[in-house]
Order: C-alpha cells, then structure tokens, then sequence
C-alpha cells in the first residue's frame, strides 16, 4: 500500500458524487425516497409551510436519504467481504436496512405533524 496522500477537495466532492450516482442507479428505494422527498418539498410550497418547517422537512428528507447512502455503503463492503451467505452478514444489512426504516418512520412522523393539520383543515371545507 502506498503513503496515504491528501485528496483534494474537487476530487473528493467527485467521489462523492460517483457514490450518489451508483447508489441512484442501482437502489430503487433510493429513487423512491428522493421521489418523496422531492413530493414533500413540492407539497411544503404549495401549503407555504413556515420556515421552521422547511427546516425540519428538509432535516428529515436528508436523513433518509443519507441513511439510505449508508446502507448501501455497507451492503457494498459486506458483499465484497463475505461474498457468500452468512448469518452475521445478513444481519449486518438487516441491521443497516433498519437503520433506514426508523429515519423513514421519523420522517413520516414529521409529515404527518406538519401537513395533517393542513389537510383535515382542507377535509372540513370540502365536506
């Protein structure tokens, strides 16, 4: 192994890219949940959600989408790891995959309080 050297900041911001890129292209929960997100965001300019709420959206929108990176991160190493099947592997992307579905139901939660109020409001002026 060579001498570690510093990557510059382009170079790393490149990289960076690469993996959003390979995980965009090879997740479908990825594309849903930036499919999502993209709906929320639509949805908090057609409600003009006060700016705290942006904030939060927003907060929770990347959460997920990070945690959803992450997850595939791991699914990467442990795949180049332990090519084949074993049980410790297995749990080690169950555990990542449910790292993604608790800031998933988090940012439900956080739609849900943001927006609910929103809609019964509109609910009771339709019916």
């Amino acid at each position: 192994m060579g001498e570690y050297q510093k990557q510059g900041f382009w170079r790393s911001l490149n990289q960076a890219w690469r993996g959003l890129l390979h995980t965009w292209r090879t997740q479908g929960h990825m594309k849903f949940h930036v499919g999502a997100g993209i709906g929320v965001l639509f949805s908090a300019w057609w409600w003009q959600v006060s700016r705290f709420e942006w904030l939060i959206l927003i907060v929770a929108i990347g959460c997920v989408i990070g945690s959803e990176v992450m997850n595939s991160a791991l699914e990467i190493v442990v795949d180049m790891v332990q090519p084949d099947f074993h049980p410790l592997a297995g749990m080690a992307k169950d555990v990542a995959a449910g790292a993604v579905l608790v800031t998933t139901i988090q940012a439900i939660a956080i739609g849900l309080i943001v927006f609910f109020p929103r809609f019964f409001h509109l609910a009771s002026k339709i019916f």
